[in-house]
């Protein structure tokens, strides 16, 4: 197959990627924001330290417009500090308050909390001075599936009052939830863009579960996988499945078979062995990782 043949085939996946992975219930919860923006005082947007630009939604400001706002990176514990360090200051450079945290560590979360009524300070005031009695901080909690919305908000109301789950698509409604501190937050379903113009950024959401699983062939997310520890994590791949190259993926797979017992009469278990590497991932046996690269 020629360079033109493959380039168009990965724009016709990707293509269908986009229309597949936007259902209406993404722009649904866009136009519910949208009608209670008047209602909202600051945002929170998550992202996954492990893929601090691919898990940024990219029309953000399209649906939270001048609002202030909190750029939380989560998973502080599984990233490779290195990396979304750079991302940290890439993000602080753009004028963006960057709060990189582990939503389990209680530390983390009352600096959520310390700059949330740093930001807000001017507005608290002028409500005081306003004569008016509530001093409640209403927070949008954004971001693409899976990132952590819900642990961030059981975190901040001190008990569990939202689903958590390893996968997308768990929170359905927009909801108000009252917090501790006089904070309210509006949880919200994860949100996706409608176009993907990288495959690698796909690549990427699908190996942190921000995308459903049939969205993009198993197969091409364990490969994205490995060529992503062979490039930046090669002592995670010897250490973890004895590789220590990939110039022959054939190889690879059956070399990993044979650890984990994925040979079915003779022949690799491609796809047990392609849900082996995946899951390494979402149950952070390997971590101390950062896809994106800067």
């Amino acid at each position: 197959m020629n360079k033109n043949n493959a380039k168009n085939n990965r724009e016709k996946r990707l293509t269908s990627v986009g229309i597949n992975w936007y259902p209406g219930h993404m722009a649904k919860t866009k136009r519910m924001i949208r009608e209670k923006y008047d209602l909202i005082d600051i945002v929170y947007e998550l992202v996954d330290a492990r893929i601090p630009f691919s898990s940024k939604i990219k029309d953000i400001y399209d649906i939270i417009g001048n609002k202030p706002k909190i750029l939380i990176m989560t998973k502080k514990d599984l990233c490779d500090l290195k990396y979304t360090n750079n991302w940290v200051k890439y993000y602080e450079n753009l004028g963006y308050k960057v709060l990189l945290v582990d939503l389990n560590d209680n530390k983390d979360i009352n600096l959520i909390y310390e700059t949330t009524f740093n930001l807000m300070q001017d507005i608290l005031v002028k409500r005081k001075n306003k004569g008016l009695l509530k001093n409640e901080i209403r927070s949008l909690v954004i971001g693409i599936p899976n990132v952590g919305k819900s642990t961030l908000i059981n975190k901040l109301c001190g008990k569990k009052v939202a689903k958590v789950e390893n996968a997308p698509g768990v929170t359905k409604n927009l909801t108000w939830l009252k917090a501790k501190n006089d904070l309210l937050l509006l949880d919200t379903p994860g949100i996706l863009w409608p176009k993907l113009n990288q495959e690698e950024e796909a690549l990427n959401l699908a190996t942190f579960t921000a995308i459903k699983e049939e969205i993009l062939p198993i197969n091409d997310v364990a490969v994205h996988i490995i060529k992503k520890l062979h490039e930046y994590y090669p002592t995670i791949l010897k250490e973890r499945y004895g590789i220590l190259d990939i110039d022959d993926f054939e190889e690879v797979y059956e070399i990993i078979a044979k650890k984990i017992g994925a040979i079915r009469n003779g022949e690799v278990d491609y796809d047990l062995v392609s849900k082996k590497i995946i899951n390494d991932i979402r149950s952070s046996v390997i971590k101390n990782i950062t896809f994106d690269n800067r």
